[in-house]
């Protein structure tokens, strides 16, 4: 090596020596960029086909042999929402005694309620045999091990949550695995009474989503339980409409930074906007959602359509590429409990948002407001909750008064004999269906002087838009 060469090599080694440093303390991209940096790890199969090898004659036979490896997981089962159907008791504001809700006694916009329409309700119940009250919480045999982890395709429950008579157990106790979007789905995407029925975000079409429709799923291949991650079989995540509380939730920044956006004003967002409220412009994007059931047009002799007329079960309305509500939200509700008393004059609302602009624990999120027309005793002032399903339901006889004699004696809610309908609001929270990055809502989406924003500021609590003259900060307590 000559002397010129010399000089140039220790030179480009000086160089790297101050460089390194800088290099090192200059921002990093985060792992944000890395879908995957903040899930845990999926656990390898375990191939059960040569472990379940018998022929099982029930439901219950196929948990007794699951227990001799699995020996705590039915009783964990046993603990959570998913096989209780209601919460812990919870003291709310204005109430005298802890409150019980839960899907097991909530009245809701679709089917009503539960009490005396159990069979067909309980079709998605993890466990089987609830067909009535007396049903025994207790046996853990009767916890449905395969609606969450069946992969064979086939694996389907009917009334009273047990499987239908064409279902091959041995077939699906040879398949099991971590449940997928299938699993998941059976029952969440098809609550209420049919495909994207309640939520709005929730549907068939999540099964197998294209970006456009979900990014996490459609470009990421996440499941439904990458989110919502388990620990002794209870799953994270509240739906306010049968949840008091906020715990044990799922939120974005379980794996998204707070400050991801490269521009800060977008950052300075985050104290009061929810992350959903950009990057979920739209709802219901490829299954129209239904907006509005009205349960007093039912009984007609008229032309049905599932998306418009039942006689069954009255007129509804579907959208699509719905444009969300916003509304403070702190991840609480108000919720209707059965007996209290309403202004049949005015919307009751079921289950409304907690929160407002004073409240530093809320955000701005969208929601799908889903309204309907039920029915309630005009004497006692309070929702009633009829028997539709079965013998002597309105379903069968489409007779009122009978399907609300029936309801009153499963919920022991006293009826004067006396009823008509009024309109009721549920509100759900948009959370899944995320957009891709650029097709998030864009700054004049919101702000705007054109008055085409999507935001009802004054609504909100603003004097005006916060970005134009006379617009006011968020109040800080």
């Amino acid at each position: 090596m000559n002397f010129r060469n010399t000089w140039i090599t220790l030179f480009i080694l000086i160089v790297l020596v101050l460089l390194v440093p800088i290099i090192y303390f200059l921002p990093k991209e985060n792992n944000n960029n890395d879908p995957w940096a903040y899930v845990p790890k999926r656990l390898p199969h375990t191939d059960h086909s040569s472990l379940m090898t018998e022929t099982y004659e029930s439901g219950q036979a196929v948990t007794k042999k699951c227990r001799e490896c699995h020996e705590e997981s039915a009783h964990q089962i046993m603990q959570s929402s998913h096989w209780t159907w209601e919460s812990p008791p919870v003291q709310l504001v204005g109430r005298p005694e802890p409150v019980v809700l839960g899907k097991k006694n909530a009245l809701n916009n679709f089917c009503i309620g539960i009490q005396s329409n159990w069979p067909a309700c309980t079709a998605c119940h993890a466990g089987y045999g609830w067909t009535d009250a007396s049903y025994d919480f207790s046996i853990e045999e009767n916890v449905d091990c395969l609606v969450c982890h069946d992969r064979s395709g086939q694996y389907v429950k009917i009334q009273g949550g047990l499987p239908a008579p064409d279902v091959d157990l041995l077939t699906a106790a040879k398949s099991v695995g971590e449940p997928t979007r299938e699993n998941c789905g059976g029952c969440h995407f098809k609550g209420g009474g049919g495909n994207a029925v309640k939520h709005g975000d929730l549907d068939g079409s999540l099964y197998y989503p294209s970006e456009r429709i979900d990014v996490h799923m459609g470009k990421h291949n996440f499941s439904c339980t990458d989110c919502h991650q388990s620990e002794q079989h209870q799953m994270k995540g509240r739906a306010i409409s049968v949840s008091m509380d906020d715990e044990n939730q799922v939120y974005c920044t379980d794996c998204h930074d707070a400050q991801l956006h490269d521009d800060e004003r977008l950052n300075n967002h985050v104290a009061s906007v929810a992350c959903q409220t950009c990057h979920i412009p739209v709802a219901a994007v490829k299954e129209a959602t239904k907006m509005h059931w009205d349960w007093s047009a039912a009984g007609q002799d008229l032309p049905e359509d599932p998306h418009e007329y039942l006689k069954i079960k009255g007129r509804f309305i579907y959208e699509k590429d719905i444009t969300p509500d916003y509304f403070w939200y702190d991840g609480t509700a108000q919720h209707y409990i059965m007996g209290d008393k309403i202004d049949a004059d005015k919307v009751t609302m079921i289950n409304e948002p907690n929160g407002d602009i004073k409240n530093v624990s809320a955000t701005i999120w969208p929601f799908k407001i889903h309204t309907a027309k039920q029915i309630y005793d005009t004497r006692y002032k309070y929702l009633l909750q009829p028997k539709t399903y079965g013998e002597g339901g309105y379903w069968t006889e489409f007779d009122w008064d009978q399907a609300i004699r029936l309801g009153s004696e499963a919920t022991g809610l006293a009826y004067s004999g006396n009823y008509n309908f009024t309109s009721t609001a549920m509100f759900w929270p948009l959370t899944h269906m995320v957009s891709p990055t650029e097709n998030a809502l864009q700054c004049i989406d919101c702000h705007t002087k054109e008055g085409k924003a999507r935001m009802n500021w004054e609504a909100l609590g603003y004097e005006g838009d916060p970005m134009v003259v006379g617009g006011r900060k968020r109040i800080e307590l």
